[in-house]
């Protein structure tokens, strides 16, 4: 099964807490603090390989988790790092976040996208004391890993895509032009996932160094772009070749139908693809009546602005034509050799003011504090540890968040919620 888009739920480490502990030697009185800080957990990355072509890997395992980070402990010893996640993707994914929104687009041998980033080691105490406070028994605790659902989807990276109705002969064209061995029968959906073959154009010129890799994509059919049919999961590969091959069954009732029925699949699913430089292969010469077909469709194409090439991919009539045609319209051996378009996303968006939070209430009329700030203060505090929980609530008032949730109308004893936690308010800080 061609495995082209898949759903995967990844988790960053956690960051590893920081230590409480102080210097306790012979004959060193008053060591101080000594705690050392945790290792930050280990991130998620995406890594494009060139030996992958599928989503295969992730068939059965949807969720990832990578490794926490150490806690850190006396004598100032740090934490150790949590290990990185490295999950491998062919090249031409294109990852989505759960809404749907681009996050990277991933085409270029070896490129790393971070797509869960590891939680921030905490603090240990020795970062905490200070000359009026030399004792702190405070110390942060780790941050959590980001957690996130992220959709993969593979846009094959081709330089000439096979497109047309079922049963239209583009494996059979495809095995006549490669080495590929797709199944080939004589009814439709034959086809259930796109095949691949290179071509090598020394074929028909020794000087020509060429190599062109060439996709049959499943036969579209009519509302193919709204879903009907298998076609509808493939036309997202269309986007990325250079150069669309459209087959045509000219022995079929009525070819002009058929070709209208791809064109508006094309349109539908991205109007940009009707501008993709595009040749017209008419199909199945050999075939009682095509001929005589022959010279009133070529010339609709013509009208259309469209070069049409007759062949018969069984018998191998005009097959030389059509190459002769493809090594026309393909870039030259430099650009051939590079990406298709485009070369590679990332998409980077601001975070904005990490300090800024906003008071509102949830649907169960519960007071919710949102800022990535808070949410992480509230993350890294041990409300077990007495001095630590005194010092977040210090922290709440320095910021202005006791005075918004004073504004919202907060009570001693209501709830309130910051990002997964939830705290009774006991007053404002004195």
């Amino acid at each position: 099964m061609f495995l082209d888009r898949v759903s995967l739920t990844l988790t960053a480490g956690d960051g590893g807490d920081g230590a409480a502990s102080f210097r306790r030697e012979a004959h060193v009185p008053r060591g101080g603090p000594d705690g050392g800080d945790g290792g930050r957990g280990g991130s998620i990355h995406l890594v494009v390989d060139v030996g992958q072509t599928t989503f295969g890997d992730y068939r059965f395992k949807h969720h990832f988790r990578a490794s926490a980070g150490g806690r850190g402990e006396g004598s100032r010893r740090h934490g150790k790092a949590g290990a990185d996640l490295d999950l491998t993707v062919p090249p031409g994914t294109v990852v989505l976040d759960a809404e749907g929104a681009l996050l990277a687009d991933l085409v270029a041998p070896g490129q790393r996208f971070l797509v869960a980033r590891g939680g921030r080691g905490g603090l240990g105490n020795t970062h905490f004391a200070t000359a009026t406070h030399q004792a702190p028994k405070h110390a942060q605790k780790g941050e959590p890993g980001e957690r996130r659902t992220i959709v993969l989807e593979l846009r094959l990276i081709a330089d000439v895509g096979l497109v047309g109705l079922p049963n239209a002969g583009k494996s059979t064209l495809l095995a006549a032009l490669t080495a590929a061995t797709p199944r080939i029968a004589d009814y439709p959906f034959t086809t259930l996932e796109p095949n691949l073959g290179v071509l090598d154009l020394e074929a028909i010129d020794p000087t020509d160094h060429r190599r062109v890799t060439i996709a049959d994509l499943p036969g579209l059919i009519e509302g193919a772009s709204g879903g009907a049919g298998l076609g509808h999961a493939f036309l997202r590969h269309v986007e990325r070749t250079r150069v669309l091959i459209h087959v045509v069954d000219l022995g079929a009732p009525n070819p002009e139908r058929d070709f209208g029925i791809i064109r508006d699949e094309l349109e539908a699913r991205d109007p940009a693809l009707l501008s993709k430089t595009t040749l017209v292969v008419a199909n199945k010469l050999d075939v009682e009546g095509a001929s005589d077909a022959l010279s009133a469709f070529v010339a609709a194409r013509a009208r259309d602005g469209l070069e049409v090439v007759p062949i018969s991919a069984r018998d191998g009539m005009g097959l030389r034509e059509l190459l002769e045609a493809l090594a026309r319209l393909l870039p030259d051996l430099d650009e051939l050799s590079r990406p298709g378009e485009p070369a590679g996303v990332v998409v980077h968006r601001p975070e904005g003011d990490h300090s800024s939070f906003a008071v509102d209430r949830d649907a169960d009329d519960v007071l919710r504090v949102r800022g990535r700030r808070i949410e992480r203060m509230v993350a890294q505090t041990d409300f077990e540890n007495e001095e630590s929980a005194e010092r977040f609530q210090r922290e709440l008032a320095r910021l202005g968040v006791e005075k918004a949730l004073v504004r919202a109308g907060v009570q001693r004893g209501d709830i309130v919620r910051i990002g997964p936690h939830e705290l009774e308010w006991g007053g404002p800080w004195a």
